[in-house]
């Protein structure tokens, strides 16, 4: 990452544009491009210094539900079960970890009872049980950069 990028970084992190063109505008307050900015983006995202870009919504706040699970899969089934898992659209993002839960993933939802319901359809699709990791507290956290 140069300067650029981590201004980049910081700067989008707090906020994006809302405007018919978002990035020029978000560009501009950069000093940049248009188009170096959506480039730039779109190597940080390959290279995978970015994970993702996109907003972050409060699932809980518009009605919906949100929840962090956990699972014990045999390692000769890990490959399996994770696509039966990803196979639901209200899974967010899915981790493997070295730990006797070794499947993490998040399930957002327009309803708090879908949650539920995919949970179940989890469980009898892969024969495992889900762990439910409910939200005790919310912390806000920022990556910020020295340009």
């Amino acid at each position: 990452m140069d300067a650029t990028d981590r201004a980049i970084i910081n700067a989008l992190q707090g906020g994006f544009p809302l405007c018919e063109r978002p990035y020029a505008a978000a560009a501009a307050d950069l000093g940049l491009a248009e188009s170096d900015l959506i480039a730039r983006l779109e190597r940080l995202l390959a290279d995978k210094v970015l994970t993702r870009f996109g907003p972050l919504f409060n699932a809980d706040a518009m009605g919906g539900g949100f929840l962090l699970a956990a699972m014990k899969i045999p390692p000769a089934d890990f490959e399996r079960v994770t696509e039966l898992v990803n196979a639901h659209p209200e899974v967010a993002h899915n981790y493997a970890r070295e730990h006797a839960f070794n499947m993490w993933f998040v399930l957002g939802a327009e309803k708090p009872e879908r949650i539920e319901q995919t949970i179940a359809a989890i469980e009898a699709e892969t024969g495992y049980p889900v762990h439910r990791m409910p939200k005790l507290d919310e912390f806000f956290i920022d990556a910020r950069f020295a340009a």
